[in-house]
């Protein structure tokens, strides 16, 4: 299944790449002399994608995001799938399209388009393997020193955020009754038949884990009050 998904994916992009191929060389004088030979071979496909990014430097002053940035994200965790792409909505909305025929047409398994949401990660924030993650703008100003002259160089940054989700976490341990719903620490009955060096073993092994698995947040703060209640 890895397999014949990764081969769909990339076959997806080569053609969307031969389809805006074509389409620029009907539209432009400069391409049109060149034999359709060129446009319908693969072999030497992302040689091509490199030549189209020459010619649009030279000729148009601009590049297509669409051949400069070409990486597709897959990921899938307990049911839940995950795919991101730097494109327009336009090319996300295809790739639902293709995602359901895929599904249906490969597996028989039929697959409603209402489970499955598009969404800007710099507008909205998701809920995946523990965290909450989103995109934020960083604005980074360096100082440039050029002989006797000095400037300052403001550069925008995209940067993943990852939050750990404290109020589901302190609801986890309200279930698990090591704390009231407000996140105040409270004890067991059958703790009592337990020594105290147990007792700490346990709270410190379970503090622990969290630690160490939300060590990639970019917010640690909050792991603080899960110790408190631990």
């Amino acid at each position: 299944i890895k397999k014949r998904l990764f081969w769909f994916l990339h076959n997806f992009y080569v053609y969307e790449c031969e389809y805006i191929f074509l389409f620029l060389r009907k539209q432009s004088s400069y391409l049109r002399s060149i034999s359709y030979g060129v446009f319908l071979e693969r072999i030497h496909f992302y040689g091509k994608i490199e030549y189209f990014i020459v010619v649009y430097c030279n000729s148009f002053q601009r590049i297509l995001w669409f051949f400069k940035d070409n990486f597709i994200h897959y990921i899938r965790y307990q049911g839940k799938v995950i795919l991101a792409s730097k494109g327009t909505l336009i090319l996300m909305k295809k790739w639902k399209f293709y995602l359901v025929n895929f599904w249906q047409y490969y597996f028989h398994f039929w697959f409603q388009l209402y489970r499955i949401h598009i969404k800007q990660l710099l507008n909205y924030s998701f809920s995946f393997l523990g965290y909450f993650s989103s995109v934020l703008k960083n604005h980074l100003v360096v100082r440039n020193q050029m002989l006797e002259n000095s400037f300052l160089i403001n550069t925008l940054i995209n940067k993943l955020d990852t939050i750990v989700p404290v109020i589901s976490l302190i609801g986890s341990l309200s279930k698990a009754q090591f704390c009231t719903i407000l996140g105040h620490p409270i004890s067991k009955s059958i703790w009592t038949d337990l020594s105290d060096s147990d007792i700490l073993d346990r709270f410190s092994r379970i503090c622990r884990n969290l630690c160490r698995y939300y060590s990639g947040s970019s917010k640690k703060q909050v792991l603080y009050h899960i110790k408190y209640i631990l």
